[in-house]
Parts: C-alpha cells; sequence; structure tokens
C-alpha cells in the first residue's frame, strides 16, 4: 500500500475538534466494536467490544467475591404489582418501561414489565428467603440485561437495552448498610481508576439526582474529552423503603420483627463507551491494557527473503509472551504492509506493538511502540516478556495521568451563573459551585445552562459559600457539568 493511501486511513476518523460525536461514531464502528441492530435503541456487540465487556466482567467479579458476595439471576419479567408498590420506584421508571401484555395469543391478566433494574424482584424473593438475623447480612450480586426504553440513544452510553450488573443486599441495620454502600463506591473507584485508567470524583447525589426510592445514592463521575460526564457507577442506601413496600422482616436478636435495612449498586456497558470517550485520540481508540482484548501486537518486518526465521522467532516469542499471561497475537499476513499495520492496530488501540525485523534477529532485539506515547524502546528479546509486562503497567499509568490531566485543565470554580454558562461555553468541563439546598436553584442551573450537580465531592478542591443561583449562603459544594 501507498503512503498516500496510508495516511488516508486515518482520515476516515473525524477529528475529536471538528465533531467529536461523529469521531465517536467514525472510532467505534471504524474499529469494528458494534453494530446496528434492526430494533431502535439496540446495538449488537461485536467481539472485540463484548471481550472488554467480559474482562471488566472478570476484573469486577473477583472483587465482589473478595468481599462475600455471591451471584444469582433473577426473571427479566417483572409483575405490574410489584411497581405500585414502592410509589417513588415506580413513578421514576414509568416513562421508560415496556410491557408485555399478551402472550401465547392471549391477553395477560396482569402486564409485565421488562426488568429495567431488579430492586422489586429481589425484594419480593428476599422477604421470602431472610427470617432471621442469621440469615443477615444476603450479599446478592446479579449479571444481566437491563430495558430502558430511552428517548435518545448513543452506543454503549445511552441504549434501549444494555448490559450490567446490579448488586442487592440487605442487613440488619443502616450502620451495616451504609458501609456496605461505601464500600461498593470505593469498589468501583478502585477498579474505573485502577483498571481502565480513567479518574473519578467520588460523591453524593443531590435529591434531585438520586436513584428513585433511595434515600442516598452516591456515584463516581468521569468527564470525557469534550468536557461532558459519565455516570461510571452508583451505589445507593435504600433505608427501609423496599423492606416495608416488599414485607422483607427478620427475627432479630431481641427475638422482635424488624424490617431490613437494603442496597443496591450498579455499573454498566456505558464503561465501554467512557473509556473510548476519555482515552481516544484522533487515530482511533487507546484501550486500557487490562481489559485490552489483545494488548500486544507483533509484526514481522523485512524483505519477503529474509522473512521464514524472522516469522519462526516472532511466534516462538509471542508464545512465551501467551504463556506468561499477556494476550499477544502474531499478524504475519503478506497482503499487508508494515504500515498499513501500524495505522491499523493503532486505530484498533491495542496497547504495544512489537517490530522485529532480520536486524533484529541479528542483534537478538526488538522494538517495543507505545500506543500512548509512540515511545520506541529497543529491548533484547531475552527480556521481552518482562520489558512487555512492565510497559503494560507504564502505559496504564500514562492514560491515567493523561486523563488526569486534562480534567484538571478542564475543571474550575465560579460564583455566578454567568461565569459557569461562559466556562461551559468556552472551556467545557466540570466546574465547582456553591448550592443553597433547593431544587428550585439547582433546576435553574439546569434550564439556564444545561448542566447538571453530577454530585456534591466527598473532598473538593474548594469549599464554595454562597450559591451560584440565587447568591444565598451554600450548604453544599456541588460539581456541575453537562453530561451524557
Amino acid at each position: 500500500m501507498s503512503k498516500d493511501k496510508e495516511k488516508q486511513f486515518v482520515k476516515e476518523i473525524t477529528p475529536q475538534s471538528e465533531d467529536f460525536s461523529r469521531w465517536y461514531i467514525d472510532v467505534i464502528k471504524k474499529a469494528d466494536l458494534m453494530s446496528y441492530s434492526p430494533v431502535r435503541g439496540c446495538i449488537v456487540f461485536k467481539p472485540d467490544s463484548y471481550e472488554i465487556w467480559e474482562l471488566c466482567q472478570k476484573h469486577l467479579d473477583a472483587r465482589f467475591k473478595e468481599t462475600g458476595h455471591r451471584n444469582a439471576y433473577f426473571p427479566l419479567f417483572i409483575p405490574e404489582s410489584f411497581f405500585q408498590k414502592e410509589k417513588e420506584h415506580v413513578e421514576g421508571f414509568n416513562p421508560e418501561l415496556p410491557w408485555v401484555t399478551e402472550a401465547g395469543g392471549e391477553k395477560l391478566e396482569e402486564r409485565l414489565a421488562i426488568r429495567p433494574t431488579s430492586e422489586t424482584m429481589i425484594g419480593h424473593m428476599y422477604s421470602e428467603w431472610i427470617n432471621s438475623y442469621r440469615d443477615l447480612p444476603m450479599l446478592i450480586n446479579q449479571w444481566a440485561n437491563v430495558v430502558r426504553w430511552e428517548k435518545r440513544t448513543q452506543p454503549f452510553l445511552r441504549t434501549s437495552e444494555f448490559l450490567w450488573q446490579e448488586g442487592h443486599t440487605a442487613h440488619e441495620d443502616e450502620a451495616d448498610a451504609r458501609r456496605e454502600t461505601m464500600q461498593m463506591l470505593e469498589i468501583y473507584r478502585e477498579f474505573v481508576e485502577g483498571v481502565l485508567a480513567i479518574p473519578v470524583i467520588m460523591g453524593q447525589k443531590t435529591p434531585s439526582e438520586k436513584f428513585a426510592g433511595a434515600v442516598d445514592t452516591y456515584s463516581i463521575e468521569a468527564m470525557m474529552k469534550d468536557g461532558k460526564a459519565v455516570q461510571a457507577g452508583t451505589s445507593h442506601y435504600l433505608g427501609t423503603n423496599f423492606a416495608v413496600a416488599f414485607d422483607i422482616k427478620y427475627l432479630n436478636r431481641e427475638n422482635t420483627h424488624t424490617f431490613c435495612h437494603t442496597t443496591s449498586w450498579g455499573v454498566s456497558t456505558r464503561l465501554i463507551g467512557a473509556l473510548i470517550m476519555v482515552h481516544g485520540d484522533d487515530r482511533g481508540l487507546v484501550l486500557p491494557p487490562k481489559v485490552a482484548p489483545t494488548q500486544v501486537v507483533m509484526i514481522p518486518v523485512g524483505p519477503p527473503k529474509l522473512r521464514e526465521p524472522v516469522v519462526a522467532r516472532v511466534k516462538e516469542l509471542n508464545e512465551a509472551l501467551r504463556q506468561a499471561g499477556v494476550r499477544s497475537k502474531v499478524d504475519d499476513d503478506t497482503n499487508q504492509s508494515p504500515g498499513w499495520k501500524f495505522n491499523e492496530y493503532e486505530m484498533r488501540g491495542i496497547p504495544l506493538r512489537i517490530e522485529i525485523g532480520p536486524r533484529d534477529m541479528e542483534s537478538g532485539q526488538a522494538v517495543i511502540v507505545s500506543r500512548v506515547t509512540g515511545e520506541k524502546k529497543i529491548v533484547t528479546q531475552e527480556n521481552l516478556t518482562a520489558e512487555v509486562q512492565a510497559m503494560l503497567e507504564q502505559v496504564h499509568q500514562d492514560m491515567f495521568e493523561k486523563a488526569k490531566q486534562f480534567r484538571e485543565e478542564h475543571f474550575t470554580s465560579v460564583d455566578t451563573m454567568d461565569e459557569l454558562n461562559r466556562f461551559l461555553e468556552e472551556t467545557k468541563g466540570f466546574a465547582y459551585a456553591g448550592w443553597c439546598g433547593s431544587n428550585a436553584c439547582e433546576e435553574q442551573v439546569k434550564e439556564e445552562t444545561g448542566a447538571t450537580s453530577r454530585n456534591i465531592p466527598f473532598e473538593p478542591a474548594v469549599t464554595k459559600t454562597t450559591c451560584v443561583c440565587c447568591g444565598e449562603a451554600a450548604k453544599h459544594t456541588v460539581v456541575f457539568g453537562r453530561a451524557y
């Protein structure tokens, strides 16, 4: 392939600065992550994106099990009467609920909702399973699909059907339930930062933004490269709201019946959209090594007549990498030039590329190239596995620091609505602002700026004293931003 055609390859991706939304769609289609399905708002996860999700599952599932949680599975269909038991919950989800009204050619006696979340179904089952304090805490997680009939959809970030995990736990008292709520939020933070290399802000949702039916909702919020927010995970303390609604009682240590305190928490495949938008660049995907389906691609280079021993050695080294647990592959296809392959695998976001040619064979060396920095490192073939493992760790750290620096450059502090509006239009990003606690002020910020309260951060960099909207004394310092 000519150099002109190789350059043209990257031009097929719209630059982020020109149209970020178009860039996003170009990248996920060009990288073959998904296809649109014939059902509105639904996508088909192709093997690479589904493997990213499988790797997310693997990391999270290990963390859940380490903290005593077990997996179970509950029905997709939920009777309408279950939603009526928790009024705030049904009001929160009713606009998004799809209903099954007939089956087998006959009208159903009771409509069935297709699961938007499982608090009601699991609450019903917990009322049967929990009898004594000896049954507590009950720590259950479910890996499942859910359906919410979204009006506006975007692949991975917001679709009518998506994949997720939802944890549901029951406890003896408020203190234990709140410990669980915060433990799971911290697990999410550690996973998103330590595996996906995405820095997040931990905090509590305002009452208007909390989960329908919760007492308190906590979240981790991430900034995309267009300055918008993605809610990367939530953990909810539900108090006794669902326990009362579904009669989840137990015989306590004083031999009296009392209601359980419950929690729920979850993350979804929107994390795939988030990692694309946080790390991607104008050349395409940049995948965090710990969830990259392929971590290393090995490419033999050099003239055809010297090719055979090079390919043999590359395959030998590749096998050593795989034996060490590295997800590595060899591309020795002679139908494409090395230059085309370099472009292709950069676009697909593979963290490391290894080049070996005839001269490298003579010197016993190999060239490793980082997708993030473009750095080329010459290493001995003898130490290749150790060097690759170290560089994968470095790539993760480079990605995290780069994303953190971007967030810092797009984070400000404002005192007035004019300042907030100007920042969101000119710079884009997150802003610390004071909030008096009034729903009316929060709603006015949303109406005038398009920004929503992301959360009340646990550790704000600044403390605001006056409300950004009304100018009265601030009860909280809040992170505001436009969101997906």
